[in-house]
């Protein structure tokens, strides 16, 4: 059995990209497992994918150079790996890399494409051409190694029976979500017809979803009250999901549920789409020359009027929805 430890500590849509990859290689590689070292509190985007360990660590508690030696060394003695693959590429990993290279372990990291998405997101460069999915780039470290890999960029719904919406209306950064007036208006007009679920974080969020659900009939508000564990589950039972472009499209890729997303800064030519999403499900103001100008969506606007979500009219979603 060939032992691989990977790690990639953040962002949490893309560590939580790494599992359908995870599950895909490991099916097609038998003598194979994995050894998952990143925050403790992704533990479950990996739950029940065999031959998966997880390793939860605390950053906090491997601080600087000697810090990360010594969680090198641990990691070493605890599952004595025979591989190891960086999916991450930072400052922290690439001492980690050097460390696990001294130690003589073959160490292959993930290529970010990161000249690429420069020039992707240049407003001036209007050659704008699909990147490499990011999904691909983490499978192509197992294909440096010699596995084979074909990605199956496949949903695999876990529930026959499933109803309801689910509706992701934050984002972490600015230029990746719709105005809270826009999200709200759409989810009173679904609720007409679908029970819709809300679904966030932390006590802002919390409490803009809680004030919704009581203001829009036929609405319930799950922000703040959900396990990682028990959030995949729900998102597993829902027909549909609807998400900025944010870890909520990807919680929804790994628990089989469609998911209609809505793009503004950022772009699936960046590679960031959720794995077996489909871009027919993509909502996006697609005349602006000046898209993609962000990967992640924190930049300012250089036009001033963030054209890209402000000219995106929420019929395009309840479209996308109805027409199902």
């Amino acid at each position: 059995m060939t032992r691989i430890l990977a790690y990639r500590f953040s962002a949490f849509g893309d560590v939580a990209m790494t599992a359908p990859v995870f599950r895909d290689f490991l099916e097609q590689n038998p003598d194979v497992e994995i050894i998952m070292v990143s925050r403790k509190n992704f533990e479950s985007l990996f739950s029940g994918i065999p031959r998966v360990i997880f390793k939860g660590i605390d950053l906090d508690d491997y601080k600087g150079f000697f810090g990360l030696r010594r969680l090198a060394h641990e990691l070493i003695k605890e599952f004595q790996p025979d591989i190891i693959a960086n999916l991450h590429d930072v400052i922290r990993t690439k001492v980690l890399d050097k460390i696990y290279g001294r130690r003589g372990l073959k160490v292959f990291k993930i290529d970010k494409g990161k000249e690429e998405k420069e020039h992707l997101t240049d407003i001036w460069n209007l050659d704008k051409v699909q990147l490499k999915k990011t999904v691909e780039r983490y499978a192509d470290v197992f294909r440096k190694m010699g596995f084979q890999v074909e990605l199956s960029h496949a949903l695999r719904p876990q529930v026959t029976l499933k109803s309801g919406i689910g509706f992701a209306p934050f984002a972490q950064h600015k230029g990746k979500m719709l105005s809270l007036e826009k999200s709200y208006e759409l989810a009173r007009i679904l609720a007409q017809k679908k029970k819709i679920y809300f679904f966030g974080g932390g006590p802002k969020e919390t409490e803009t979803l809680n004030q919704w659900e009581k203001e829009i009939p036929n609405t319930v508000s799950l922000a703040g009250k959900l396990s990682l564990s028990e959030e995949l589950k729900t998102i597993a039972g829902l027909e549909l999901m609807i998400s900025m472009d944010s870890a909520n499209m990807h919680l929804a890729s790994l628990a089989g549920t469609r998911c209609v997303s809505v793009w503004g800064q950022t772009h699936p030519y960046a590679g960031f789409l959720g794995f077996g999403q489909s871009e027919d499900d993509v909502v996006e103001v697609k005349d602006l020359t000046c898209r993609p100008c962000s990967v992640f969506g924190d930049k300012e606007c250089f036009r001033g009027d963030w054209a890209c979500l402000g000219e995106l009219n929420i019929q395009k979603i309840i479209d996308k929805i109805s027409s199902e």
